[in-house]
């Protein structure tokens, strides 16, 4: 299990770049415009870096529901390779079988 920090720091993260979301892309869609003038391009690219750092989607980390953990996460079931594999063996993921030979 990850620390309880961890997982509520990620959670804060996903809360702020959901409210940020539409602001910072229509201020990248202005700075991205070639026919704006470079004046009001760069004036908004000043307010795209004032806004917080953990408003950012790339600053989310992908962890695991069952257990926090952040590393080996499988996107399609939003679960670790361990949690995964402790489920199937318990029989409660359907459709999947523990091989033992």
């Amino acid at each position: 299990m990850a620390k309880k920090s961890s997982v509520e720091r990620n959670e804060r993260v996903k809360r702020l770049a959901k409210r940020y979301a539409a602001k910072r892309e229509a201020l990248k869609a202005v700075a991205r415009d070639t026919d704006k003038p470079v004046e009001e391009r760069f004036a908004a690219q000043l307010k795209l870096a004032a806004l917080p750092r953990n408003s950012a989607p790339t600053r989310i980390r992908n962890r695991c529901v069952v257990s926090g953990r952040p590393r080996g996460y499988y996107r399609k079931l939003k679960m670790s390779r361990i949690a995964l594999r402790d489920l199937a063996s318990h029989g409660l993921v359907p459709g999947m079988v523990k091989s033992s030979w």
